[in-house]
């Protein structure tokens, strides 16, 4: 494998050697950026002078014997939506493209106090808000394995860098598969971590406001020991909460896939996937149970799915309507008011046609009145319960990320959007289902490479455990890499 598709863990450890300079690599990763980006259309922020600067600090600071961290010399992107000082922060919105940060994030900071530098900036879709990477500032994001395909979103540049070999390392954010929807696509690593272990501070749009519900940032990489280092670098209190607290993740207890115990979701009724996702799926659980594992097709949380999504649903529009305008609100209101009786109730999520059920738990969402908002907290607080129970009995759940692989560009409107499955029609934001029953219980969830497709596209699998358990899902997709294979470069980039 090329120099530049090695893990920033490799990387760090040959610039430390003397193998390669922090100079050359920078250059290196500039030059592939300059001559390939082109047709991706995934760096879309450059800082190319500025990291050769940095690049030529860390080589300086090694021959005086110093050690500037885990990532020593490392060039690395970031997504578009992280602010590093000077640089416009946009979250691809035409109403903020002159929005240039004052100082650099939190996340970028920490990145930087451990070794590494930037050189740009990846791209995203409008307000993050999409599977896939496009905007009026910056254009459409391309994935390397087929460039009639998305990237994935809203971390999609961030995916599509990591890929292509742009990058040595990445950091994403995630509300609903925006992290691991693009690893899944573009065939590379994306940690979801437990809500509130990282703080967003930094990657906003609107400084100082608090982390909300739901959202939380992360890493992409190619190698799951990379996402370990990127975890232990991004998490841990804000400097206000510091005096109070520290963040102490518990090890993984076991040495080996045999000691596990997993459960395998391969599809659902509520958002069916693809036969052959749900095959690949099937088939690691498989492998699993020849290595000793004790693996389970059957096993689930004790909730409803369809309970489980409705609830989902409702609190997830009520985080992204938070900055609606007040015409589009009273839309939404009047909408609201209209619908059937029984889809007004604080029980809606178990009531009514499945389809109307959740057209309306979105709507109703948008404009939750903030008892409303506590009522559905409480059913998401037995939601939690579930899952805790669940994963006292099971280390592991391994299930799909989303319904297909990489599918064409599709920027009409989202109400005229849909996703061939098994030669079916399904809602485009029905897959939202497998990210977002994860996210609303806080879980933490990394999604792995698993090879390609029969057209040749990447299917990523995800291995979910219980809150706070990060550790236990990023070693297993160490361990599971061991025995299937991990990152694999696209043909056209190798």
């Amino acid at each position: 494998m090329e120099i530049y598709h090695l893990s920033a863990t490799e990387l760090a450890k040959k610039i430390k050697s003397k193998e390669v300079s922090s100079k050359e690599l920078t250059q290196m990763y500039i030059d592939r950026i300059e001559k390939l980006d082109g047709d991706i259309n995934s760096v879309v922020v450059k800082m190319f002078e500025r990291a050769l600067q940095d690049a030529e600090k860390a080589d300086i600071a090694l021959t005086k014997g110093e050690d500037l961290g885990p990532l020593h010399g490392i060039p690395m992107t970031i997504k578009e939506s992280y602010a590093i000082e000077g640089q416009k922060t946009t979250w691809g919105n035409e109403a903020f493209k002159e929005n240039t940060a004052k100082s650099d994030g939190l996340a970028v900071r920490r990145f930087r106090e451990a070794g590494a530098h930037f050189m740009g900036k990846t791209n995203v879709p409008l307000d993050l808000a999409d599977f896939q990477s496009f905007n009026a500032i910056y254009g459409t994001t391309n994935n390397p394995w087929n460039l009639e395909r998305i990237p994935g979103g809203s971390s999609g540049g961030s995916a599509a860098a990591l890929a292509a070999g742009f990058t040595g390392l990445e950091a994403g954010s995630d509300i609903g598969g925006s992290i691991r929807n693009p690893a899944h696509f573009c065939g590379v690593y994306g940690h979801k971590p437990t809500h509130g272990i990282i703080p967003q501070t930094g990657h906003e749009l609107i400084s100082n406001v608090p982390d909300s519900d739901l959202s939380v940032c992360g890493p992409l990489a190619r190698s799951a020991e990379d996402l370990k280092c990127a975890l232990d670098i991004m998490a841990g209190p804000a400097e206000r909460e510091a005096t109070g607290w520290k963040l102490q993740l518990p090890e993984p207890s076991f040495k080996s896939l045999k000691e596990l115990k997993v459960a395998v979701w391969a599809t659902d009724e509520v958002a069916p996937v693809s036969n052959e996702i749900e095959e690949r799926t099937t088939q690691v659980g498989e492998t699993l149970a020849k290595l000793g594992a004790k693996v389970s097709f059957d096993a689930r949380p004790n909730f409803d799915p369809t309970f489980a999504h409705a609830n989902y649903q409702l609190l997830l529009q009520s985080v992204m309507a938070a900055g609606m305008g007040d015409e589009e609100r009273a839309k939404i209101q009047k909408m609201v008011e209209e619908l059937d009786e029984s889809q007004m109730t604080s029980d809606a999520a178990v009531l009514g046609d499945k389809t109307a059920l959740f057209e309306a738990a979105s709507a109703r969402g948008a404009v939750l009145s903030h008892a409303n908002w506590l009522k559905a907290n409480y059913q998401r607080e037995k939601l939690k319960i579930a899952w805790k129970e669940f994963f006292e009995e099971w280390d592991i759940l391994l299930c799909p990320q989303m319904a297909v692989t990489a599918f064409e560009h599709d920027q009409r409107k989202f109400s005229e959007r849909t996703l061939m499955v098994n030669n079916q029609e399904q809602p485009y934001f029905q897959q939202i289902f497998w990210s977002g029953i994860i996210v609303n219980s806080y879980l933490p969830s990394t999604v792995f490479p698993t090879g390609p497709s029969s057209d040749g596209l990447p299917i990523g699998v995800q291995a979910v455990s219980g809150a706070f358990q990060d550790y236990k899902t990023i070693e297993f997709t160490r361990l599971i890499a061991e025995e299937i294979g991990g990152y694999t470069a696209p043909p056209n980039y190798v």
